[in-house]
């Protein structure tokens, strides 16, 4: 370990092997570090906060304080990382409001400067977060999202794996996987092309996804007759699958198609 003299590490913190820690930051008692982790100068890591290995988290990161939310009754409740995420200047990653909740983030996640997860989301792995893009309490996001700069996801909404939300958008209904949406409120735009064939699909199953798409979202039949001929013809398809799932089970609602959707 490399801890700075000038780090102020609580009695009760635990920090693995190989973790190094900056100038000026401070580590909670109830921390609980991995091994490998890179913790820059001046950075806040508190609470009933445990974090994996090999995370890399700039200066000024507030990672574990009180969530802000006026239901919070000063408990220890639960945030936990994974492994391999680069968290950048003040980002604020915060717990779960009720010691029933959890915020909890998977690997391998990009947090640009500013970012904000609120307490009791759950985020993935693979996902980027870019400059001042903000997810609001018990939102869940996806696989491998990417949400612009500016965004804001709002409470309880769900994003699917491999959604892109363009810079600016508002987000109040959820957003099916492999969808590009924008605007505010934001609209469902297109399928994620670059997402899909960045994520190893094949073209032959990125087509599939599309025509899928196009009959769920530009077909005027009833919604069930629509998910009933995709489950009919699209039989053992995994995206067709996890589509229809997603959109049965919402309860915030599936955002519509933008009038200018080019997704033809």
């Amino acid at each position: 370990m490399n801890i700075h003299s000038t780090a102020i590490i609580y009695p009760g913190a635990k920090i693995g092997k190989g973790t190094s820690i900056g100038p000026y930051s401070i580590i909670g008692p109830k921390v609980t570090l991995g091994e490998n982790n890179q913790i820059g100068p001046h950075v806040v890591i508190e609470g009933n906060t445990t974090i994996g290995d090999e995370n890399i988290i700039f200066q000024f990161a507030s990672i574990g304080s009180k969530p802000q939310d006026q239901k919070h009754k000063d408990q220890d409740t639960r945030l936990t990382i994974g492994n391999k995420n680069q968290i950048r200047e003040y980002v604020t990653l915060q717990p779960a409001t009720t010691l029933e909740g959890i915020t909890q983030i998977g690997d391998s996640n990009l947090f640009m400067a500013c970012s904000h997860i609120a307490h009791d989301v759950i985020v993935g792995s693979g996902c980027w977060f870019a400059n001042s893009a903000c997810v609001a309490g018990h939102a869940i996001i996806g696989d491998k999202v990417i949400v612009g700069g500016l965004a804001g996801i709002h409470q309880f909404v769900r994003v699917g794996d491999l959604a892109f939300v363009a810079a600016g958008s508002m987000v109040a209904q959820d957003i099916p996987p492999f969808c590009m949406v924008q605007g505010d409120r934001a609209k469902i735009i297109k399928i994620n092309v670059v997402g899909l064939q960045r994520a190893g699909y094949k073209t032959e199953e990125i087509q599939k996804i599309q025509k899928i798409f196009k009959h769920l979202f530009y077909y005027q039949d009833p919604l069930e007759e629509k998910i009933e001929y995709v489950k009919t013809n699209f039989k053992d398809f995994a995206p067709a699958e996890y589509m229809i799932k997603f959109i049965t089970s919402s309860q915030r609602g599936i955002m519509i198609k933008s009038a200018s959707s080019d997704e033809e």
